[in-house]
């Protein structure tokens, strides 16, 4: 394996979408969303460990988190584990990492991925990160994988590229989450991606576009560049991490970046966002119920999201297109229509039952 390779991997949301089953003190990606015996964070390791080597995957998560890192992914140290003191956007805490790994490694190319999303084809996958990877350490380019768009779907942003027969296309813009007709014309016009945050870039590249676009930024987490990788490095970014700006990687550096490039992807993927997202993706009975762990009897039901801890024998009937998941101290039975919902519900339930159960 190329020693120059590394990994990112962000581990840090809540998926609040996802409650009762994701929550602030045990998130999505620590879940075997899927029933298929590997939690999605287990999953995305496994994926990129194909590539990269084991010992360069760092984790980019919350200090609350650390302890289900270390549990779930029994391969990493805790030096891999990138603690945030606060939350604070993926912009700071790409950076961070990103100066961790040039000082152990100013030659390393690496992809930023986020821990919780689904895809099918990995050997697809590997193939669109190899490509991306060989001409970032051959050109001085950010670069990204690109989905490509099935639907006019308005909860992602959209990658604007420029028509050409090559692999790697060069990205106009960067587009931000459209209304339902601008995402159509989007689809339709064929040189229009979605974006799934992925990104490959070399050290040197990502930090000089740091340097260029985000000098304020740059300037206060490289003050802490002679301690990282030390026993001095906690100290520093719970003094100053901080004081950094609430900004994402897209708003901060790829929107104005002209030297951007995308691979639109040949796997298939889902963010796995909401209910409804993993319903789609879930093996469904005969009447498109998808069931998650429970046992079922289901009469006069169908379309429903059913999800149980172990194997609790659940009867339904007469109910169609619903989320029904049942967590310990909490039963959710929601309109998958009304799925977009389920934050608001999330705080009415902390504000009148406690935070424990979020």
């Amino acid at each position: 394996m190329n020693k120059n390779y590394y990994a990112i991997l962000m581990a840090g949301g809540v998926g609040s979408r996802f409650w009762p089953v994701s929550t602030s003190s045990f998130p999505k990606q620590f879940h075997d969303m899927l029933g298929t015996g590997e939690t999605l964070i287990q999953k995305t390791f496994s994926r990129l460990s194909k590539l990269i080597p084991k010992e360069n995957i760092y984790i980019l998560t919350n200090e609350k988190y650390n302890d289900l890192v270390l549990e779930q992914l029994p391969d990493a140290t805790q030096k891999q584990v990138v603690l945030e003191p606060a939350m604070r956007n993926t912009a700071p805490c790409i950076l961070y990492a990103s100066l961790k790994i040039q000082k152990i490694n100013p030659n390393a190319v690496m992809v930023v991925a986020p821990s919780d999303h689904w895809i099918e084809d990995e050997n697809a996958f590997i193939s669109n990160l190899q490509t991306s990877f060989d001409k970032c350490e051959k050109e001085n380019v950010l670069m990204t994988l690109g989905i490509q768009p099935t639907f006019a779907n308005t909860g992602y942003g959209y990658i604007n590229f420029e028509k050409s027969e090559n692999t790697i296309k060069k990205v106009h813009q960067f587009t931000e989450k459209p209304d339902y007709e601008t995402a159509k014309t989007f689809v339709a016009s064929g040189n229009y991606l979605w974006n799934a945050g992925i990104f490959i870039w070399s050290v040197t590249t990502i930090i000089t576009a740091f340097q260029n676009f985000q000098p304020k930024l740059y300037e206060l987490l490289d003050k802490g560049f002679s301690v990282y990788n030390t026993d001095f490095e906690d100290d520093f970014i719970r003094d100053n991490y901080g004081r950094a700006e609430n900004i994402s990687i897209d708003y901060a550096i790829m929107e104005h970046a002209s030297h951007v490039y995308v691979v639109p992807a040949t796997f298939d993927w889902n963010d796995l966002g909401t209910w409804g997202s993993l319903y789609d993706k879930l093996n469904k009975e005969e009447n498109g119920n998808a069931v998650v762990n429970a046992q079922t009897i289901l009469q006069d039901a169908s379309g429903n999201m059913i999800r149980t801890a172990g194997e609790k024998v659940v009867v339904i009937d007469g109910l169609n297109d619903y989320i029904v998941v049942d967590k310990e101290e909490v039963l959710l039975i929601y309109p998958k229509a009304k799925e977009q919902d389920i934050k608001k519900v999330l705080q009415k339930v902390k504000d009148t039952f406690g935070e424990n159960y979020g």
